[in-house]
């Protein structure tokens, strides 16, 4: 069971640093490019719609990282975050929509700053499977996602 919790700790912290190297400030990203090729793929404090991010919450921190495969042709259901959180597209291609008509479109290598709170879906318009890695700014114990139903 130490072993466990040790492992899950190590995963933590290590998930932990890949959030703050992340979203480090410019200057800290400047710093680290004498040792590594350093690239900010997102900095910002708007959701991908434009409208600002909300605060982070008041609980007991928790990151997450999910690598989603979703397959050509496929829609997500509607859902929405109650949590900040970014995503990568690593392949294939992806479109977002809010039920206001707000759309965004991304292929491999795009980042995005997801919506808060506010219903949307994907669809993978393309050929091949599109995969995305998230990182949820979450609570512990807590859903990052949340199904909507009409």
């Amino acid at each position: 069971m130490a072993q466990v919790t040790s492992t899950r700790l190590t995963l933590h912290r290590a998930c932990l640093l890949l959030v703050i190297i992340f979203t480090a400030s410019q200057s800290y990203a400047d710093a680290l490019a004498t040792h590594a090729h350093v690239e900010t793929l997102a900095r910002t404090q708007l959701m991908w719609n434009q409208q600002p991010l909300p605060a982070y919450t008041t609980g007991k921190p928790e990151i997450s990282i999910l690598k989603f495969t979703i397959p050509a042709g496929a829609q997500l259901p509607l859902h929405k975050h109650p949590y900040a959180n970014a995503g990568v597209i690593l392949s294939g291609v992806l479109s977002v929509y809010t039920e206001q008509g707000e759309t965004r479109h991304l292929q491999a290598g795009d980042a995005l700053i997801e919506l808060v709170n506010i219903p949307h879906y994907g669809i993978n318009n393309g050929d091949s499977p599109t995969v995305v890695v998230v990182f949820y700014a979450g609570e512990a114990d807590q859903a990052v996602t949340e199904l909507v139903t009409k």
